[in-house]
């Protein structure tokens, strides 16, 4: 009788146990999927706000100089499209990380997904200087070149707006680079949560 008694307590202290470690495992693996979903959050939004501040550039700020300025309507056209055609890869990552879904995909469709959004950041930083320099070079052409009602004189004015153009891409490219870091190591644990969650599916 004491040896039936002394099995049936181990064996309920075996199953005890074999609860235990699975609740651990589960903690374990949503401690993990809370990191994993906080690091493609603040991606995301970092995506969104840079989205939500090109579509104001374009639809705003642009608008506004022009409105009050004596810019010409073509090279307003040209540098309206040339930044509407910028926006391919916003929209492009944009759609990417929509469909990142933890509690939906494998590990292995969220890596892929991963792998086709570092390649469009990656295409997009030579994507963005070719924008930005045909958009710049076709204003100061049509600007300088043909618009004889603003009666550019290489003086003061023209110099003092080249000056501000590249001060404002040597502060775009400072901001670009420390948030370029913050994306990286954003990545970085996004990655390295889905390499531990994969633990979990075999």
């Amino acid at each position: 009788m004491e040896l039936d008694e002394l099995k049936a307590s181990w064996n309920a202290f075996d199953k005890r146990l074999a609860e235990s470690d699975i609740v651990n495992l589960r903690m374990v693996k949503e401690m993990i999927a809370q990191k994993t979903r906080r690091a493609f959050d603040r991606i995301y939004g970092l995506n969104v706000y840079y989205f939500v501040v090109s579509l104001l550039i374009l639809g705003v700020v642009f608008p506004y100089v022009y409105m009050n300025t004596p810019i010409s309507t073509t090279s307003f056209g040209i540098v309206e499209t040339i930044l509407v055609i910028g926006l391919y890869p916003h929209i492009k990552k944009l759609n990417l990380l929509s469909k990142f879904n933890l509690e939906g995909k494998s590990c292995h469709e969220l890596s892929s997904l991963v792998l086709q959004y570092k390649k469009v950041c990656h295409n997009e930083t030579y994507w963005t200087i070719a924008i930005v320099s045909i958009a710049m070079v076709a204003f100061y052409i049509t600007e300088l070149g043909f618009n004889q009602q603003a009666n550019y004189v290489l003086g003061t004015r023209v110099m003092l707006v080249i000056g501000l153009t590249l001060l404002t891409f040597a502060l775009a490219y400072v901001i670009a680079q420390w948030q370029r870091r913050r994306h990286a190591t954003q990545m970085q644990e996004i990655e390295q949560g889905l390499e531990e969650l994969r633990e979990f599916e075999r």
